[in-house]
């Protein structure tokens, strides 16, 4: 349980995959005007990560490295993340629509969204047993909506703030406040490593 609590602390806050290694910021710095579409976005991926790992890791272990075609990973793994994108898109069009309508075209693109397909591959490559894949992709889904939060409630100050000057408005102030969003999460370094300690 330690090491598992450690794993998604570690996912989360220091290695999160938005803000420390920058994977998934094309849905990072579109959908993240409103809180309401960021959020969406967030548990979308966070599904979406949460259950690729769950079929992933078993088609790596028991069918791809068996058979010795474990270079088809990437491949069938980005088969599968299309496959439960697909899901995620029929059933939000279907019960959320508003949702849908706000996601637009980033929804389909959870499907090449890196940081989805390494959370996958990095589980393997970690040589993480089935229980920590699982809480891993969850934790970096977590973090990624973490990140899509408090992001969209800087954007959403900034959008309303009147002390940006004009030649910040837009982009840039959008780029410096997600380097400064980055550069804070850097501050939790040190908690991971010291939590068990």
């Amino acid at each position: 349980m330690e090491q598992i609590i450690i794993i998604m602390m570690s996912v989360i806050l220091v290695d999160n995959f938005v803000l420390s290694q920058f994977l998934g910021v094309c849905p990072f710095l579109g959908v993240s005007k409103k809180l309401d579409s960021a959020r969406g976005m967030g548990m979308a991926v966070t599904f979406v990560m949460t259950l690729a790992t769950a079929a992933t890791w078993p088609i790596q272990n028991f069918l791809l490295e068996p058979y010795g075609i474990g270079y088809l990973q990437t491949l069938v793994f980005i088969l599968v993340i299309a496959s439960l994108v697909q899901l995620v898109e029929v059933v939000l069009k279907k019960h959320v629509p508003t949702l849908y309508k706000s996601l637009g075209i980033f929804l389909p693109l959870i499907t090449t969204n890196c940081a989805v397909l390494a959370v996958t591959i990095m589980n393997i490559d970690e040589g993480y047993t089935y229980a920590q894949a699982i809480f891993n992709a969850l934790g970096a889904g977590l973090g990624f909506l973490l990140a899509m939060v408090l992001f969209a409630g800087l954007r959403q100050k900034l959008e309303d703030s009147k002390m940006v000057p004009a030649p910040f408005r837009g982009i840039p102030i959008t780029l410096i406040t997600a380097s400064i969003l980055s550069l804070s999460f850097m501050g939790f370094g040190g908690i991971v490593d010291g939590i068990f300690a």
